[in-house]
């Protein structure tokens, strides 16, 4: 159980490390979030809090989310996410989660969704190597054989083959913060982060020791 922040992914570029090293870093714009409600395990039967990313108006939302809204007496925010915490965690409806929940050297879990790329045959979508490309080879970039013809008869589930390449729920574990500026609501992390710019991701510190 972590908590963490909501935030945007705004591109990469390069900093400078006081021995002159450049590192390539992912900024993202992070918080500040809002609890939006709390949940117990008394009522919900579990801990968890749950955030607010990027104040919308209400009336452009949809009537139930409105209702949500005015039940827990919040501002209205275009993204909710909830994490869980732990037994009487001190936080209440209302409180501010701001960039000063991490530090530059905490490790970091970081979830984003993949950039789409579409339906892609089976190079691009799992790295298998082409055919012969001289003439009368007949086999550029198929498939080629995915199962026996009397036994099994079939072809396995999981099979590698072409069809829908990204656009998922992807999470990279154990990146570094390099840098945090709480003015801006930034975090610097090292390496590359899931998604496109202006993709919507949650940070938590990481649970791997």
């Amino acid at each position: 159980m972590a908590l963490g922040l909501i935030g945007k992914k705004l591109g990469m570029t390069n900093v400078f490390s006081p021995d002159g090293e450049a590192i390539p870093v992912t900024v993202l714009e992070v918080g500040p979030c809002a609890v939006v409600q709390k949940k117990t395990v008394d009522k919900d039967g579990y801990s968890a809090l749950q955030l607010g990313f990027a104040e919308k108006k209400l009336e452009k939302m949809t009537k139930p989310i409105q209702g949500h809204f005015k039940n827990t007496n919040s501002k209205a925010y275009a993204i909710l996410k909830e994490f869980r915490i732990a037994e009487g965690d001190e936080y209440d409806v209302g409180a501010e989660l701001t960039v000063a929940l991490f530090e530059a050297g905490d490790k970091v879990d970081i979830t984003g969704t993949s950039k789409g790329r579409g339906f892609s045959g089976n190079i691009k979508r799992w790295g298998f190597a082409r055919g012969p490309m001289k003439h009368g080879s007949k086999f550029h970039r198929g498939v080629g054989g995915v199962s026996g013809s009397a036994y099994p008869g079939k072809v396995f589930k999981g099979k590698k083959m072409p069809g829908h390449y990204g656009n998922a729920r992807t999470t990279i574990k154990s990146l570094q913060i390099v840098d945090t500026r709480p003015d801006e609501n930034l975090i610097l992390v090292k390496g590359a982060v899931p998604g496109a710019k202006n993709g919507i991701i949650t940070i938590t510190k990481t649970a791997k020791k």
